[in-house]
C-alpha cells in the first residue's frame, strides 16, 4: 500500500544545564515536555483518525497556534483526497501551510507506526470510535474522540478502564462542557437554585432502525477498504445505504446517542451524575398517536421514556419537538431551560447573572459554527499539566451509557432497574444481554 507521505517530525524540547543555570526562574515541570507528556510551549503534533464532515470542521476549529496536523488516516482514500483538497482551498487565518506534506494514511495503525505524533483525533463512525480509541491509547497518545463515544455500554468501560491504566489523557467532544451559558446554568441547578427538582424534561430523541434484509450487493468503490470500515460490526456485502450509518441501529443509536449525548450530557452535569447515572427506566403512555403506537402505548422505536435518578428526580424524554442540546429543569422556585449556549428561565430573574453569549469566532465561516476551540484548548491544556479535561472519558462513558439505556428500554418495551456501579441490569438476563455485544474477530478490544 502506498502512502503519500512526507512530513516534519517534532522536535522535543529540552532544557539544558546552561539555560537552567542562567535563568533565576524554577521552569513548573508541566512546561516541559517529558515521555508521554507534551510540554506547554510545544507545538503540539496531530493526526486525524477519519476525515469526514465533523473531522473537517475539527481541523478548521484546531487553533493553529499551538498544534498543526500532520498526518491524516481514513478507510476510503476518496475521502483522504477530498479532505486535502477542501482545507487546501481554505484561506481562514492562513489555511494549512503544511498541507502539501500531510501523511495520507488507509489506517490508523500505519498512521501510528510512521508518524510521530502527540494526539489523535478520533472522528470515525460511532461502532469504530472505540478500537480507534484504545488503539491511539497503545500507541501512547492522548485523544480528542467526538460522540457518541461507544454503541454499547461494556465496552465503554472497557475504554476507560484502558485510558487510566495507561494515563492518557481523553476529552470527549462534549464542548459545551466548555460554553459559559452551559456552565453556569448547570451550576445554577446543583447549586440548588431552582430549589427541589420536579421533574426534567427532555426531547424524545429518535432511535435507528434495523439493517434491511434484502439491500443488494454493489461494487466495492475503488480505494475502500469495506472490511475494516465495518469495524466490529457483522460484515454485510457492500450497499451505500450503509453509508448513511447512522440510520441503522447495528452502527449507532440513531438520534439518541448523536444530540442525545449532547442533551443527556447537561443532564448528567446539573445533576451532579458525571460518575453515575439513573437507577430505573420505564416507557411513558403518550395522549396523542404516532407512528409505531396503539391506543396511546408506546410500541415503537422513538416512543417517549422516562428515567429516575436514586435521588427520585424523574427525566422524561417526551418533548417534540424540545431542546436539543440539553433539557427543561422544573424545580420548586422556577424553571430552566439548558439548550447549547442558550439559558430560558422563569422567572428570568433566575439567570440574571448569567455570563454573555459565546460569541461563535467567524459567523461567515460554516466550519466555526458552534466554536469548539475553547474545548480544544482546554484537551491541550491537560495534555501538558495531566489534569482531567471538562469532558473526561469517564463523563463521556455514563453520559453514552444513559443514551444506550433509554434504546434498550424501547428495544424491550419495559421497567427496568440499573445498578450504576455494577452498570448492569438488577435481575434481568435479557437486558443485560445489550449491555455487551457481540464483536468480530479481529477488531476484538484489549483485556484490561
Amino acid at each position: 500500500m502506498s502512502s503519500d507521505k512526507s512530513v516534519s517530525r517534532r522536535s522535543f524540547l529540552g532544557t539544558s544545564a546552561a539555560v537552567a543555570v542562567a535563568s533565576p526562574f524554577v521552569i513548573p515541570r508541566s512546561v516541559l515536555a517529558q515521555p508521554g507528556q507534551v510540554g506547554a510551549n510545544d507545538k503540539i503534533i496531530v493526526g486525524f483518525v477519519g476525515t469526514r464532515g465533523r473531522a473537517r470542521q475539527l481541523m478548521t476549529h484546531l487553533p493553529k497556534e499551538r498544534a498543526k496536523i500532520v498526518a491524516i488516516a481514513d478507510f476510503w482514500r476518496q475521502n483522504l483526497v477530498e479532505a486535502v483538497n477542501e482545507k487546501r482551498r481554505e484561506d481562514f487565518e492562513g489555511g494549512f501551510p503544511n498541507i502539501d506534506q500531510w501523511g495520507l494514511y488507509d489506517s490508523d495503525l500505519e498512521m501510528y507506526d510512521k508518524e510521530k505524533l502527540d494526539c489523535s483525533f478520533v472522528v470515525t463512525s460511532d461502532f469504530n470510535r472505540t478500537i480507534a480509541c484504545c488503539n491511539a491509547v497503545t500507541a501512547g497518545l492522548d485523544i480528542f474522540a467526538e460522540k457518541a463515544l461507544t454503541t454499547y455500554i461494556a465496552e465503554g468501560r472497557v475504554l476507560v478502564n484502558y485510558v487510566r491504566k495507561h494515563n492518557r489523557i481523553l476529552q470527549v467532544g462534549s464542548q459545551q462542557r466548555t460554553m459559559s451559558q452551559n456552565r453556569f446554568g448547570c451550576a445554577l441547578v446543583r447549586e440548588g437554585r431552582l430549589g427541589k427538582i420536579n421533574v426534567i424534561q427532555a426531547r424524545n430523541y429518535g432511535q435507528s432502525r434495523p439493517i434491511p434484509d434484502n439491500l443488494p450487493e454493489e461494487p466495492i468503490p475503488e480505494g475502500f477498504n469495506w472490511d475494516a470500515w465495518q469495524g466490529p460490526t457483522a460484515y454485510r456485502p457492500f450497499n451505500r445505504q450503509l453509508l448513511g450509518w447512522m440510520n441503522w441501529e447495528e452502527y449507532n443509536g440513531g438520534d439518541m446517542t448523536n444530540w442525545g449525548a449532547h442533551g443527556v450530557d447537561q443532564i448528567q452535569w446539573a445533576m451532579g451524575a458525571d460518575n453515575s447515572g439513573p437507577v430505573e427506566l420505564y416507557p411513558l403512555m403518550r395522549r396523542r398517536e404516532r407512528s409505531g403506537e396503539r391506543n396511546g402505548e408506546y410500541v415503537g422505536r422513538d416512543g417517549a421514556v422516562a428515567a429516575k435518578y436514586a435521588c427520585g428526580v424523574e427525566v422524561r424524554f417526551e418533548l417534540d419537538p424540545g431542546p436539543a442540546g440539553g433539557a427543561i429543569f422544573r424545580g420548586e422556585r422556577g424553571n430552566l431551560e439548558i439548550n447549547r449556549n442558550l439559558l430560558r428561565a422563569n422567572p428570568p430573574e433566575l439567570i440574571a447573572d448569567a455570563p454573555e453569549l459565546d460569541p461563535l469566532e467567524a459567523d461567515d465561516h460554516p466550519g466555526l459554527r458552534w466554536n469548539a476551540r475553547p474545548h480544544i484548548h482546554n484537551f491541550f491544556d491537560c495534555m501538558s499539566s495531566r489534569e482531567l479535561p471538562v469532558a473526561d472519558v469517564e463523563i463521556g462513558h455514563r453520559t453514552v451509557t444513559f443514551c444506550h439505556l433509554v434504546g434498550i428500554c424501547r428495544r424491550l418495551n419495559r421497567r427496568l432497574h440499573w445498578d450504576p456501579v455494577a452498570e448492569r441490569f438488577i435481575g434481568d438476563d435479557e437486558a443485560n444481554a445489550l449491555v455487551d455485544l457481540p464483536r468480530r474477530a479481529g477488531f476484538e478490544l484489549p483485556v484490561v
